[in-house]
């Protein structure tokens, strides 16, 4: 009998390619009917992309090592702010390429296309072939809603979205169980220009996808699934928390100096650590640096906080590590905290929120670090700074009641290439980290993710919500290309 084979395509980056997989390898442990090839697209010579993949086809497990990988060529592409959409669209041809041999030369029978959600471009691509599209949607059901919400006001009811650019508004949702302020809409939906309209575009063609794979749990999101499990197309299928959870301390995915940081960590006492790390794009600049330094000085708690290098101006590139911290914290910072403090680069996300001693988690709010928070039991205080980041901060402390803000509405995608950047200042970071780590003070809090960090991991074993939609969706692929 013929494998029943999927080909998913990951939006260009690590953190994208890394969750695509893991929902892939989920997918071949539930049945071994599937086979899934991976079309790779980079738009730079990336080799942390290159390791990963080797990784992948060098993995023992049998199911894994069937997983066949095609790399498209790199192209690097000018800095913009649609840089990402204009990767997609130069890569249609080779896709098609890529698909038009997959379909008339693989021995299994090719039963859809798996797209990024950004990629929803490529349904053209798959319309060619006759074969039906799905997304991965790596952020939450809500933000899905979201923007199925939007994109409805802009092109059924003809709403001009720019009126909500730094308004006061209040807007209804139909998938949020409160109503949304207009500052946590992420910014490329109420400004003008490409990316607006590209976005837009991306949304405007889910109506014509067959199901949508989210990175969520019932369990976190039930308002917003069931608002979106309404029976119009796509189907909704929550099949996380998706998380990569290989790396570990002392793992053979450790890198170096993940040896020191661990040492580190176990001389703290339990829940005393105050963890910062703003993700794998995010960077500060130097005056907001200093004033989060002057809060961790004043709230005398334990921190381990990640800094990272901003890429130079106009190059598409990930942060870096610094070299060292002189001139970019206040003068004598180091020596005043040595001891209770510790300041890396790159932060191996999972091993530390697992470790005892983290008690709480500043966080930039992106949808995997939520879920990597959660399934760790780890509170967060609400550092957002770009995308959707504003709308999960706002969720997560006024709707989920599970975190603290710093703040909900701070946004560097508002600040124009003139413009100084906003400066939280360091009493107002000062009383959230000490709200966040307080014994008893935020029981409520610590209550609420101890709870979701036992609901998360039932979800994803056998009988719970997301297993069972991982069965779903695999058995609706096979039905439906039946």
């Amino acid at each position: 009998m013929k494998k029943t084979e999927l080909v998913f395509i990951p939006l260009p980056g690590l953190s994208h390619l890394i969750s695509a997989v893991e929902a892939a390898k989920l997918l071949l442990q539930r049945d071994h009917r599937l086979s899934i090839t991976f079309v790779i697209i980079k738009f730079s010579n990336n080799n942390l992309v290159d390791a990963y993949t080797q990784d992948i086809s060098s993995d023992p497990n049998p199911a894994i090592s069937s997983i066949r990988i095609i790399h498209l060529p790199y192209q690097e592409i000018v800095a913009s702010d649609t840089f990402l959409f204009d990767v997609i669209e130069n890569q249609i041809p080779r896709l098609r390429n890529v698909l038009s041999e997959l379909v008339q030369q693989s021995s299994a029978r090719i039963a859809g296309i798996v797209v990024d959600m950004f990629c929803t471009k490529f349904v053209d691509v798959a319309d060619e072939f006759g074969l039906p599209c799905y997304v991965f949607f790596t952020s939450s059901a809500s933000f899905l809603g979201l923007f199925s919400h939007l994109t409805s006001l802009k092109f059924e009811h003809n709403q001009q979205l720019t009126q909500y650019k730094k308004s006061d508004a209040e807007l209804s949702v139909p998938c949020i169980s409160i109503k949304v302020p207009a500052t946590v809409l992420p910014a490329a939906v109420v400004t003008e220009g490409p990316l607006t309209e590209l976005s837009f575009d991306c949304f405007k063609r889910y109506s014509r996808i067959k199901g949508v794979l989210v990175n969520t749990f019932y369990e976190l999101e039930s308002y917003a699934i069931r608002s979106l499990s309404n029976g119009k197309a796509p189907k909704l299928y929550p099949v996380g928390p998706i998380l990569n959870l290989n790396h570990k301390f002392g793992s053979s995915k450790s890198q170096s100096g993940d040896d020191e940081i661990e040492k580190w960590l176990d001389l703290q006492p339990d829940s005393s650590v105050v963890f910062l790390c703003f993700g794998s794009r995010g960077t500060l600049e130097v005056p907001q640096l200093k004033e989060i330094a002057s809060a961790l000085e004043r709230c005398g708690h334990r921190f381990l906080w990640s800094v990272r290098k901003p890429p130079p101006k106009g190059k598409v590139q990930l942060p870096t590590d610094y070299e060292n911290f002189d001139g970019i914290l206040p003068e004598g910072f180091l020596e005043r905290t040595k001891g209770r403090g510790k300041l890396i680069g790159w932060a191996p996300q999972i091993p530390v929120l697992s470790h005892v001693a983290v008690g709480g988690f500043v966080s930039h709010c992106g949808w995997n670090s939520i879920l990597e928070s959660v399934w760790c039991g780890v509170p967060v205080a609400t550092f957002p700074l770009q995308a959707e980041q504003q709308l999960n901060a706002f969720q997560l402390v006024k709707e989920f009641k599970m975190a603290e803000a710093i703040r909900m509405d701070y946004n560097k995608d508002y600040v124009g290439p003139q413009e100084e950047a906003e400066i939280i200042g360091s009493e107002e970071i000062e009383a959230a980290i000490r709200r966040l780590m307080e014994v008893d003070g935020n029981s409520g809090v610590k209550e609420k993710v101890r709870k979701l960090q036992k609901e998360s991991r039932m979800a994803v074993e056998e009988g719970g919500s997301s297993y069972n939609a991982q069965i779903s969706f695999i058995e609706d692929v096979i039905n439906n290309f039946g």
